[in-house]
């Protein structure tokens, strides 16, 4: 699609890339923040009403990014069911491709409006941040778009995904929560080390392609050919992080992958990590004594090759 800008390079990719950040100012992060306080409570008042046992994707993993990213695109709240199954139904691999190109077909139109309605409006909100920069002959309307779609989708199934299974290693490593609960100010590094110990994607995701002949590590690879980079396999690098294997919220160093490297750094991460952390200290305050519901071989997990996480998380407290 026309704007994605995870498979553009210099000098487009800067460009895009530039507008993009600009909805991810020091102020809008500050009010994206108090945001996903609000929210999150919400969501935590209905998982209590609903009372135990309950599935925690249903009634907060999948909401809760859902509600922030759209906040961020300047989607109504009540259009948010749109966007969750246009975006299921893109990024699934049973849906079949003529409803994947059919929902993001319809999804691109609707940021279509949602842009043109935008326009000199002043607002921080992507949308809007897309509009001024296509009247600023920054973008057009084509890459605006996709710009709009391709956050709006990894927006909510990253942090979605991510989340549950910092939740599901929290809740399989309780000496680590334990130490969590016991010492709040971790949190952040925390999150850091679950993003570089949980593996996010079942596979090693999407292929580039080499511009030019290189070797790495006495491999050559000829330009035009296809190279996977695992980064899931960087991440437990024994060369870079000591006793990779091992879950260690004292780890110093720790120049993980989890969010891309370089000019494809994920423009995203700041907002994501405030949503995990909000999600992890909110949930155990309300609920200290959340736990498992189910035997762990009763979790069904998804088993597409781009994202790793849990269907469900039946939880009880």
């Amino acid at each position: 699609m026309e704007g994605a800008v995870g498979f553009a390079d210099p000098p487009d990719h800067t460009r895009m890339r530039r507008v993009v950040a600009r909805a991810f100012s020091a102020r809008a992060l500050r009010a994206l923040r108090d945001h996903a306080q609000d929210v999150m409570d919400r969501l935590l008042d209905r998982l209590e009403q609903h009372g135990p046992p309950a599935d925690l994707m249903a009634l907060v993993n999948r909401p809760f990014p859902l509600a922030m990213v759209s906040e961020l695109m300047g989607v109504p709240e009540g259009d948010q069911p749109l966007m969750a199954q246009w975006s299921d139904t893109i990024i699934s691999a049973g849906a079949g491709r003529d409803s994947s190109e059919r929902a993001k077909g319809e999804m691109a139109r609707y940021f279509t409006e949602l842009i043109g309605r935008s326009h000199g409006t002043g607002k921080e909100f992507l949308a809007a941040v897309l509009a001024d920069a296509i009247d600023e002959d920054t973008l057009d309307e084509q890459e605006a778009v996709g710009l709009a779609v391709l956050i709006q989708i990894g927006g909510a199934h990253a942090v979605r995904n991510n989340s549950a299974n910092m939740v599901y290693a929290l809740l399989t490593h309780p000496e680590h929560l334990a130490r969590l609960r016991a010492d709040p100010a971790l949190l952040p590094q925390a999150v850091d080390e679950l993003l570089r110990y949980i593996p996010h994607r079942n596979a090693v995701g999407l292929s580039r392609i080499a511009l030019e002949d290189v070797e790495v590590g006495g491999v050559r690879i000829p330009a035009g050919d296809a190279v996977y980079v695992s980064y899931l396999t960087a991440n437990r690098d024994p060369d870079v992080f000591a006793d990779p294997g091992t879950l260690d919220f004292d780890r110093g160093y720790n120049p993980h992958v989890a969010f891309g490297h370089g000019p494809h750094f994920c423009p995203g991460s700041a907002l994501a990590r405030i949503e995990s952390e909000i999600l992890l200290s909110t949930l155990w305050t309300r609920f200290p004594d959340l736990r498992i519901a189910v035997p762990d071989e009763e979790i069904r997990w998804q088993r597409g090759a781009l994202i790793r996480g849990p269907e469900t998380l039946p939880v009880t407290w």
